[in-house]
């Protein structure tokens, strides 16, 4: 801001000096303008035309060619070299970020552009420009789907503005063909119509429609023959639906979604089962200090122990994470390397007993509530998910065609996770476990806890859990994931096979 004030600045200055020039030269004009020759006779009025006409102009042409924003171009690239400035692939991850809450919570185009949330304004409004900007990169993703909503959305709101900040023709020409890819040739057609008649030598606009109207004769052939299309509609082929399935027949991704939205609950005949307690779980310290323990579910046992990390604790924990913070990455199960991948979008750090007291102290308390030695255990990942951060369905634990899962460490597979929620986050953020359908929601100085294994090494696949998008706010966790080796008599196999 201070450069481009300064920038501004000079400019003007620029302008100052030439508007006086300017002046100088109208106000000579003009007096000459009434006699030229009696002007020109004036030996004194001859020098100061002919000085005008050199020296001083060649001053004049020197002004009008300086470039005075080079200093500041060249601070702006000095300060790039300082400052980290977002790139053009954290422009389009923000984009991506919101058609993934848009879908995740069903948001409403048009809500969203008046920066509200599940109805709660947050935000000013987005200009027609910044709606063509999020189509534009939904149509460099190849999501077109998205890109038609936000250039509908963008040719809107250009209509209603008064200072615009994009053109129409830009809007109709994306518009167009990505209604097109969306299998709508007809509209795709008009809209292309509407687009030559604002600029008719659009060249790709003129060649676009030519293929259109092919496509639309070939689509008519069909229909007049007798190869079973005819009962095809010339565009798109809705399917409706008669009843709302039910939640045990959905994919997991809409139950995903669902429980993200908290559309599922815990049915009641298992709600009633579950209970809530202060307990010192076998724990001779925590005797003196009992902690409260609530039930989330049975089978798998996943409980939330609340007030269980103090502030103090966590703002330790920010402070030491942020300087690591790093792109949190996921495990190549044939490989064993670290990775990053799109369907886990958030920043990560790892942070041992070493590093402050607060830090021991939450691994030991974590002794305390499981029961578990830490000595296998892997350090505190501190994990922040910004807007639109999310983890999509995963296991914890490795399984066995995984072989190259923690090889590593020498530790065995994950057998239980802890998971420290550190923040409240005002909408979204959630913890679900879609086989059987049940989300937790992020209380800061809560845990969550749960075994990934059975008593007898295999994994527990109802344990595949998710971090939902985060819709509003920030969400911050620390996970401890505990390992196998060193819990065999802390948590010893059981005589039967289960």
């Amino acid at each position: 801001m201070t450069e481009l004030e300064g920038y501004i600045a000079a400019q003007e200055e620029k302008l100052r000096v030439l508007k006086r020039h300017y002046s100088e030269y109208a106000k000579e004009h003009d007096e000459a303008s009434q006699d030229v020759q009696a002007y020109l006779s004036n030996p004194i009025n001859a020098y100061l035309l002919v000085k005008r006409l050199t020296t001083d102009w060649k001053s004049v042409e020197s002004q009008m060619v300086k470039d005075v924003g080079e200093g500041f171009i060249e601070n702006i690239t000095n300060y790039r070299s300082v400052l980290k400035f977002p790139t053009d692939e954290d422009l389009n991850g923000a984009a991506v970020a919101l058609m993934r809450l848009q879908d995740t919570y069903k948001l409403d185009t048009a809500s969203v552009a008046r920066g509200e949330l599940n109805g709660i304004q947050y935000s000013t409004e987005l200009s027609a420009g910044d709606c063509f900007e999020l189509g534009r990169q939904s149509y460099n993703n190849g999501d077109f789907y998205h890109t038609v909503l936000w250039m509908q959305e963008a040719l809107q709101r250009y209509e209603e503005e008064y200072n615009k900040t994009t053109t129409k023709s830009d809007i109709l020409e994306y518009l167009a063909f990505s209604t097109y890819m969306q299998g709508n040739v007809r509209t795709a057609l008009k809209l292309t119509d509407e687009l030559l008649q604002i600029v008719p030598t659009h060249q790709r606009a003129l060649g676009n429609r030519d293929y259109y109207l092919k496509d639309l004769e070939s689509r008519d052939d069909r229909k007049k023959g007798e190869d079973g299309y005819g009962s095809l509609p010339a565009d798109d082929a809705k399917v409706v639906m008669e009843k709302k399935p039910k939640t045990d027949d959905l994919p997991e991704r809409e139950l995903y979604e669902m429980l993200c939205r908290n559309e599922v609950t815990v049915p009641v005949d298992i709600q009633s089962q579950l209970k809530c307690r202060y307990t010192d779980l076998g724990s001779p310290f925590l005797k003196l200090a009992r902690v409260k323990e609530e039930e989330a579910y049975l089978k798998p046992r996943i409980v939330i122990f609340h007030d269980i990390i103090y502030d103090p604790e966590i703002e330790t924990i920010k402070r030491l994470a942020q300087p690591r913070f790093r792109r949190a990455t996921v495990q190549n199960s044939e490989t064993g390397e670290l990775e990053v991948a799109h369907y886990r979008i958030s920043k990560s750090a790892w942070l041992s007993d070493e590093d402050h007291k607060h830090i021991h102290s939450v691994n030991r308390r974590v002794e305390d509530l499981t029961g578990l030695t830490m000595e296998t255990a892997e350090q505190l990942q501190v994990v922040n998910y910004g807007i639109g951060g999310h983890y999509e369905p995963h296991y914890d634990f490795a399984r066995k065609e995984e072989h190259n899962a923690f090889k590593k460490l020498g530790t065995g597979n994950r057998i239980a996770t802890v998971l420290f929620y550190m923040s409240d986050v005002p909408q979204g953020g959630g913890t679900v476990f879609p086989s059987i359908k049940v989300a937790l929601w992020p209380k800061k100085g809560s845990a969550a806890f749960w075994y990934n294994l059975y008593k007898n090494g295999e994994g527990d696949f109802k344990t595949r859990h998710a971090a939902c998008p985060v819709l509003a706010g920030s969400k911050w966790v620390s996970n401890k994931w505990i390992h196998e080796v060193g819990q065999e008599f802390r948590r010893p196999c059981a005589l039967t096979n289960d």
